[in-house]
């Protein structure tokens, strides 16, 4: 064997391995998330339940110096711990970009298209469902993205029934999922632009380039710098969680150092992220009151717009766009990947739970409006998994 095929093999090994602590760690996380969310409608709809949807919306923080830092419990949930979940999200996407799944054009072609589908689909027809509901048409983005936690986590439980070539395909097209739905929040659901503050914004981004060049990565810098883009992206108009994403693509591009930092700082936020972020992001997003009012009125555009997006929509957009990609020479199929595999994993993609529960929560103003969605979110995340699961529990062991 030749040093440049015994180098290949082993940048192989190792973005295998890292595939695989990736996948295990997402898998033990959904889990995690499922029986937290059970726990928290259950106590939200207990005697209990008041003091607990209550607790939730306590505020703290300052509003000296025009900080508007006081902020619900939920709210800094969802505006600053998930920032850092987004910071994840987005050291995932640039190492699947650079050195995984999505590095190699031909192999990034299938799980792109079928993420297209499984975006373009669900928003098709929650539109179609929605366009005389202008209170409502703002929700479209709720059922294009898929949790890739869930998803992984029902795969994990399948066990050797599902090739390694089906779990790279799902896990790259959440992930391009995930990145649809980053784009989709910073286009769609800003508050209006704030222009000083972006312009404080894009000064932080062009120090954090200057401190490239400059070779300077200390963590604790970027750290720091990636904090401040918090605050003024927080002021700016757009989504603060983006800073979490801005924040992962400008970490020191020099390969050695990048790789380096990056693989720091996931090791070092992964368990905080899967163990404490995304628990305590389901557990406040998810204390909703269940009543007979809400039940009457379950099925209205909105509602219906979601579970069909996620249940119908997701599915069709990624098999037959996949299909279609296949068939026009652009990606390929691999041969592990029967048609009732693909189906299957097009279910999966249903499961919206984290990032469409992040997307209502921005689309919607009104209460009803939030819990509504939510509720139809996991109804639809329920349905899809176990179909979803029920379809691949099917196939006979493929071995991995």
């Amino acid at each position: 064997m030749t040093p440049s095929n015994k180098t290949s093999r082993l940048g192989r090994l190792k973005i295998t391995a890292a595939f695989r602590d990736f996948f295990n760690s997402q898998q033990a996380s959904g889990i995690l998330l499922v029986a937290v969310t059970a726990a928290s409608l259950f106590i939200s709809n207990s005697i209990w339940g008041n003091d607990y949807r209550a607790f939730w919306d306590i505020h703290f923080g300052t509003e000296a110096y025009h900080l508007h830092l006081n902020h619900s419990i939920t709210d800094w949930i969802n505006d600053a711990l998930m920032s850092v979940f987004f910071l994840l999200v987005g050291i995932e996407i640039k190492r699947e970009l650079l050195d995984g799944e999505l590095s190699d054009r031909k192999r990034a072609m299938l799980p792109m298209f079928g993420a297209l589908g499984g975006m373009a689909f669900p928003a098709l027809l929650y539109f179609l469902f929605n366009m005389s509901s202008p209170e409502t048409l703002s929700g479209v983005g709720i059922p294009t993205a898929t949790d890739i936690a869930f998803a992984i986590a029902i795969l994990g439980l399948l066990g050797d029934r599902i090739p390694p070539s089906l779990k790279v395909f799902l896990t790259a097209l959440a992930i391009i999922d995930d990145l649809g739905a980053i784009m989709i929040i910073a286009i769609f659901y800003g508050q209006g632009i704030h222009w000083a503050w972006l312009g404080a914004s894009a000064t932080i981004v062009g120090i954090m380039y200057i401190v490239d060049k400059l070779d300077w990565d200390y963590s604790l810098l970027y750290i720091t710098l990636g904090i401040a883009l918090w605050f003024t992206m927080m002021h700016s108009g757009i989504h603060a969680t983006l800073s979490g994403v801005i924040l992962a693509l400008m970490l020191p591009r020099q390969s050695n150092k990048e790789k380096k930092m990056s693989n720091q700082l996931e090791h070092a936020l992964s368990g905080y992220v899967s163990f404490l972020i995304l628990p305590l992001f389901a557990a406040a997003n998810t204390a909703i009151k269940i009543d007979i009012k809400m039940m009457n009125h379950i099925i209205n555009p909105l509602s219906m717009g979601i579970f069909f997006g996620l249940f119908f929509g997701k599915p069709i957009g990624i098999v037959s766009f996949s299909w279609m990609a296949d068939k026009l020479g652009i990606a390929q199929i691999s041969k592990n990947i029967s048609f009732t595999k693909l189906l299957g994993a097009g279910l999966l993609g249903g499961i919206g739970f984290t990032m469409s529960i992040f997307v209502a929560n921005l689309a919607f103003s009104e209460r009803e409006l939030i819990d509504m969605a939510k509720l139809s979110i996991i109804i639809a995340s329920i349905s899809a998994a176990l179909i979803g699961y029920f379809v691949l529990s099917k196939i006979k062991n493929s071995g991995v």
